[in-house]
């Protein structure tokens, strides 16, 4: 690698990072501008990961095969420092990996739906190192030893991971990655056939000119606190953060090309979000079920709920969802006073039903649930009658 001096000055990061991201685009049809800046940043990053607490994973997810998953993770491979390719690869083997002497390695995780999709089993000790990982405190512990001999061991878990797979992941992982969900190719768009042994040379180049300027500007983006844009705060920020502190770095137009791209991901993951099972609930109680209600009979909510298109009331695992189990997790969360939500009596038709009252959920719903969404009644045209 040749290091910047005097003679040889480090070159205009702008124009290597617009290189990088042409490169990408020669062989990725990525379903938006914004995820073009996210790559390149990404891979930039990798090369600047001891600047920063925390590291993005990036994951290119599709809801079928043949959308240019594994061909990102193969362009990404010839541009990052030491990749390593992973498929079904134990969490032993990657995080003695990251513990390798000879430097840390960029893990690549093809097909990681083998590993946490709905046929694979369990899976918490990957899961728990690319959570770890996420950090630069990160650690896995360990027993070494045999029999009566053993010691504590911890292992660095601290690495720059890309994954690629059909469908999605783990809430836990999703939070902590820049999500880019892949499209299988129109027939109008075009890509250069990708041929190893020809472009691995060319990524190649430009990874040992991206070490070369990441050398340059190591000390400047190590003391980085990057602004970021409105709005995109807690864990989104975390993720982002060392995108934006390489793009300040790089200059020219990508911190406002960065942090245009910042805000079009972050609000695309909050719409793909559903969240969990319970907030799922919470939510389609709010925006679908009690609109302008006061109460409701549980009876109704579960009419009400089971009859949603697009929702997961009508089969939970082969049954509708019924009053036991609406109560049952309604009662994991609190109304304002600190109480388990619970039904209550609601007088109706003469008669007395058990049923939920808007004002024991309105807490839940201002603590967990996404803001509500606009209104979806368009605009009156003009001169319309509003009588």
């Amino acid at each position: 690698m040749t290091k910047p001096t005097p003679e040889t000055p480090a070159e205009d990061g702008a124009v290597l990072l617009d290189e990088v991201e042409r490169f990408h685009r020669r062989f990725n049809v990525f379903p938006h501008e914004a995820a073009y800046v996210a790559v390149a940043l990404w891979d930039a990053h990798a090369h600047l990961l001891d600047c920063f607490d925390s590291t993005p994973r990036i994951a290119f997810l599709s809801p079928e095969p043949g959308s240019g998953k594994s061909r990102a993770l193969e362009v990404v491979e010839t541009l990052v420092p030491r990749p390593m390719l992973a498929v079904n690869a134990r969490a032993a083997a990657l995080f003695r990996s990251v513990s390798d002497p000879a430097g840390r390695p960029t893990i690549l995780y093809d097909e990681i739906d083998t590993v946490f999709g709905p046929k694979a089993g369990d899976n918490e000790e990957l899961r728990g190192f690319l959570n770890a990982g996420h950090r630069r405190s990160g650690v896995t512990y360990r027993c070494i030893g045999d029999g009566g001999n053993q010691t504590v061991q911890e292992f660095p878990s601290y690495s720059a991971v890309a994954v690629a797979g059909l469908g999605s992941l783990p809430d836990t992982i999703l939070t902590r990655s820049v999500i880019i969900r892949m499209r299988r190719r129109a027939r109008n768009e075009k890509v250069e056939p990708f041929r190893a042994r020809v472009h691995e040379q060319q990524g190649n180049a430009l990874r040992e000119r991206l070490a070369a300027w990441a050398e340059a500007v190591r000390d400047r983006v190590a003391g980085a606190w990057p602004e970021m844009p409105d709005g995109v705060t807690d864990r989104p920020a975390d993720v982002w953060e060392p995108l934006l502190a390489v793009a300040d770095a790089v200059g020219g137009d990508w911190p406002e090309r960065a942090r245009e791209a910042c805000v079009t991901l972050v609000k695309a993951a909050q719409v793909n979000d559903k969240g969990s099972l319970g907030v799922r609930l919470l939510t389609d109680l709010r925006d679908y079920v009690m609109v302008g209600i006061d109460r409701l009979p549980t009876v109704a909510i579960l009419d009400r709920l089971n009859a949603l298109d697009d929702a997961p009331w009508a089969d939970l695992n082969g049954r509708p969802l019924d009053a036991r189990r609406l109560s049952r997790m309604l009662g994991e969360y609190a109304t304002a006073d600190g109480q388990p939500i619970a039904s209550r009596n609601i007088k109706t038709g003469g008669s007395v039903l058990k049923g939920f009252y808007a004002e024991d959920l309105w807490d839940a719903w201002a603590r967990y649930c996404p803001p509500p969404p606009a209104s979806p009644l368009l605009p009156l045209p003009d001169g319309a009658d509003t009588d």
